[in-house]
């Protein structure tokens, strides 16, 4: 059994001993959910005063992995190196509080059973798992809603005694979206919750999840609390149609989030980036609306 703090983890020894392992953890890039403490490096070599039992090479981006095997060579002279996450296709384990998400993200299960082209969720992860529920109150589950009524239940219930107003960044399912799941995200009083609209066949479920949310208490047409990830500017998508999408989730009553397909490579092309600005923050998308401009 092992438990996390700020990057020191506790092994329990077969005699019953704790020993503590200090894990210095390195990410090629910094995110909003990047660790924060001192044993969280972004994007650096060591110097002379670093020191660790273990290094753990963390990264997301497929893009990255250039740069993270160039820091793990690095690495590799303070402590033995380890490259992990999700960029490297490998499976992962039980989630670890604040070892390479910050404090407040959480995780409750891992994996998705849909089999979407664009994704590598379930490539990697395989089918939805549930594991022990942590404190937290950004969800980041692959697939939340696709699990147990019983898994899900017990994480709104850890949502409810949370000091923060919940966030599933996560992303909700609105195939999946049940009355009683509508009724209870009301009742957590959500800063914010993402759907998705990735492919046509999505549209008439997030219209579906719309009015159950409305018939729950949420307000469209205010509030920001309600968003929804747009798939768009895969190499077949034009503007106008991309444009249509996030017409449509906003007539679902959702304030859409327009996410940008990435090849292995990370590479975007500079006019898709100029028009995920107009489809990105909340605030924008909803002047735009008051003057009418769609």
């Amino acid at each position: 059994m092992y438990h996390c703090f700020f990057g020191c983890v506790l092994f329990r020894c077969a005699k019953g001993f704790l020993i503590m392992s200090k894990i210095v953890r390195v990410f090629p890039r910094r995110t909003r959910a990047t660790p924060v403490d001192a044993l969280a490096i972004v994007n650096r070599e060591p110097d002379l005063f670093d020191e660790a039992d273990a290094v753990h090479v963390s990264v997301v981006f497929s893009w990255d992995l250039s740069r993270a095997e160039y820091l793990s060579r690095q690495w590799r002279y303070v402590a033995p190196v380890f490259i992990g996450g999700p960029a490297t296709g490998e499976r992962s384990g039980d989630f670890v509080p604040g070892l390479y998400l910050r404090d407040g993200y959480t995780i409750t299960s891992r994996g998705c059973p849909n089999r979407c082209w664009f994704c590598s969720v379930w490539r990697r992860e395989g089918d939805v798992r549930e594991l022990p529920i942590h404190d937290g109150w950004n969800v980041l589950d692959d697939n939340l809603l696709a699990c147990s009524e019983s898994h899900v239940r017990g994480v709104f219930a850890m949502l409810k005694r949370q000091s923060v107003k919940p966030e599933f960044t996560g992303g909700l399912e609105a195939r999946l979206l049940n009355q009683w799941h509508a009724d209870a995200l009301y009742d957590l009083r959500p800063n914010q919750l993402f759907f998705a609209y990735d492919t046509p066949d999505d549209l008439e479920p997030l219209r579906h999840a719309g009015k159950l949310l409305v018939n729950a208490g949420f307000k469209t047409k205010t509030s920001h609390a309600l968003r929804c990830y747009v798939l768009c500017g895969w190499a077949k998508d034009t503007f106008s149609d991309a444009e249509a999408r996030m017409k449509q989730a906003l007539d679902a009553g959702f304030t859409p989030m327009a996410m940008l397909y990435r090849d292995d490579r990370g590479e975007v092309d500079k006019s898709w980036r100029q028009f995920q600005r107009l489809w990105a923050r909340p605030q924008i998308i909803h002047a735009r609306l008051k003057r009418g401009e769609f």
